[in-house]
């Protein structure tokens, strides 16, 4: 059942509630994890070996046949183009087999392959490590993120920008003296959005692994500490204890490099890179993509330590849909994450009965948008949930909601962000004055060989007072 909400209005301020993005009226969840457990039906927490084992065959079968469909008949076509064609298909179609490899070893790092905990790890370590992703590194940072979901002091993925932290990331420390509007007016181009996300699904996920994106800050470390590869005893991840399992994950990922290394020797680079490395950047993409969509709307709250509990943050999450591909090839991660992250445990070939149950006990809390397409929504949340801040009237509740700088048609606008204003700031108004100096001074930056940090703050500076706008409070 959909939640039944008050909508207060484009530009209702909070009146002393909470409001996500879209205006609506954002309660705390009131239900227990005790009521989700009990509502599920028990054999949808019994996971089965073989049925587990079967998924695991299918998969690697299909990538088989596809591997040699795509080697015997696609150079037999009678024309390059076709022969393209035939590529794109392939890799494309590889690139969903290959997400699906991924989320079944994901299956055993929350041991939900089996009851045995060795199958469960021999398993995952043979996936994870075919798609170089160290298994152990990962299933233990992943178990971190289920434990702190939403919680912006300690969640490990898709930590939202608070406001004050995506201002300074755009406009640097000194961003009181910066015109923001400038800012977002550039970050929210179609093009720079576009090459933004083309960069970010195909290198996110390992960047997540390498560097810690999106991650927590965990004070300032840098370089190997924030690595899942790292199994120092200073890693801000993993205790002493762990640090053999990380080296085990580290071998797994080299010994499967090595095996790249030794077949394109054999079979040629070009075909290892056609065969394997192409779907392999699709498994990056649709991982991105998928916890992107996961956690990230208009409708999802973020708490502080304060007022996180593991109830609240588990349903700080949204169930979407993807038709056929999600729920034959996905193995349904897309259409039943609530429940994965209420109870992760349970299979995936059982989600989506759990599902039924738990929305019972849920009610307005369940949240879906199975309407909005998936790439659409993926779209238009990349624009739009830009950071998260408390609700006017609400500061200090921490309860955070998306915002963006812009008032668009039915949306939620931001706290006052200028200094020495009572009333909030309408940010498209100085748009509008700001547009055509903005618009001439981004052409004259594309053009310029110095495009660092000093020369943007520069532009913005001199953009805010030709248009005469006020100054961006601190924090």
């Amino acid at each position: 059942m959909p939640p039944i909400v008050e909508k207060t209005g484009p530009n209702a301020s909070g009146n002393g509630q909470h409001l996500d993005l879209n205006g609506n009226v954002f309660e705390l969840p009131s239900f227990t994890m005790k009521e989700i457990h009990d509502a599920i039906p028990a054999h949808c927490f019994k996971p089965s070996i073989l049925r587990s084992m079967a998924y695991v065959v299918r998969d690697y079968f299909y990538t088989s046949v596809l591997i040699y469909l795509a080697v015997t008949y696609i150079p037999l076509l009678p024309n390059a183009y076709l022969r393209f064609a035939a590529w794109v298909a392939y890799t494309t179609v590889q690139g969903f087999v290959f997400t699906g490899i991924w989320i079944l070893a994901h299956e055993c790092g929350h041991g939900a392959f089996s009851k045995s905990k060795k199958l469960n790890y021999t398993m995952g370590l043979i996936m994870h490590s075919f798609l170089l992703v160290p298994f152990h590194s990962w299933r233990l940072s992943h178990s971190q993120h289920h434990k702190s979901t939403g919680n912006m002091d300690k969640d490990t993925a898709f930590v939202p920008h608070t406001r004050d932290s995506w201002v300074k990331r755009n406009l640097g420390d000194k961003a009181q003296q910066n015109l923001v509007g400038l800012a977002e007016l550039a970050e929210d181009s179609p093009i720079v959005s576009l090459w933004n996300d083309i960069i970010h699904q195909l290198f996110g996920w390992p960047g997540y692994l390498l560097f810690n994106l999106t991650g927590q800050h965990y004070d300032g470390a840098k370089g190997m500490k924030i690595s899942h590869f790292y199994f120092g005893e200073d890693s801000v991840f993993y205790k002493k204890s762990e640090l053999g399992l990380i080296l085990l994950s580290d071998v797994g990922v080299a010994v499967m490099i090595a095996g790249l290394v030794v077949a394109g020797q054999v079979f040629g680079s070009w075909n290892v890179i056609v065969l394997w490395g192409v779907p392999w950047l699709w498994v990056n993409n649709w991982i991105v993509a998928i916890t992107f969509l996961q956690h990230t709307d208009g409708s999802m709250p973020h708490y502080n330590n304060k007022t996180w509990s593991f109830a609240r943050g588990a349903t700080a999450t949204i169930d979407r849909d993807l038709g056929f591909i999600d729920t034959h090839l996905f193995h349904d991660i897309i259409g039943t994450h609530v429940c994965h992250h209420l109870v992760s445990t349970i299979p995936f070939y059982h989600a989506a009965e759990a599902s039924v149950h738990i929305k019972k006990v849920m009610g307005q809390h369940y949240k879906a948008d199975t309407k909005t397409p998936f790439w659409t929504a993926f779209w238009r949340n990349q624009r739009t949930c830009k950071f998260v801040e408390e609700s006017e009237g609400q500061e200090g509740s921490g309860v955070y909601m998306f915002r963006n700088l812009y008032n668009r048609p039915g949306q939620t606008r931001p706290r006052n962000l200028i200094t020495g204003e009572k009333k909030p700031f309408d940010v498209s108004e100085g748009l509008k004055t700001a547009t055509a100096t903005a618009t001439a001074s981004a052409t004259a930056m594309s053009m310029a060989s110095a495009r660092n940090l000093d020369a943007r703050r520069r532009l913005s500076q001199s953009a805010q007072l030709r248009a005469n706008l006020p100054l961006l409070a601190e924090g």
